[in-house]
């Protein structure tokens, strides 16, 4: 009987310290291997490239569309680009008609 009662205290001296290491080895473990971990950070970076490249399209794109719209300024409307507008949107153009983009 006393050699049990050894074993179930030496089990219960263990139990935390193993339980310890666990934990530590979970956190461990997605530190290196998670999805925010060591191991990610090369596809962060690929990713970032491929933001960036469709970033500078974006703002591209962006700044096309602001100089539009300077043309289309009640103030000051370019009377070229508000005809070709015009036009096309009602359907006012012939079918012998070529309409030639500003830019």
């Amino acid at each position: 009987m006393r050699g049990r009662t050894n074993n179930i205290g030496l089990i219960r001296r263990a139990m935390w310290p193993a339980l310890a290491l666990v934990v530590i080895g979970t956190f461990a473990g997605h530190a290196v291997a998670g999805p925010n971990g060591l191991l990610a950070w090369g596809g962060y970076n690929r990713d970032l490239g491929v933001r960036k490249v469709e970033l500078a399209q974006l703002e591209a794109q962006r700044a096309q569309l602001r100089h539009r719209s300077a043309l289309l300024d009640p103030r000051k409307a370019d009377p070229d680009m508000a005809d070709e507008l015009v036009r096309r949107d009602l359907g006012l153009i012939r079918a012998d008609e070529v309409i030639l983009p500003l830019e």
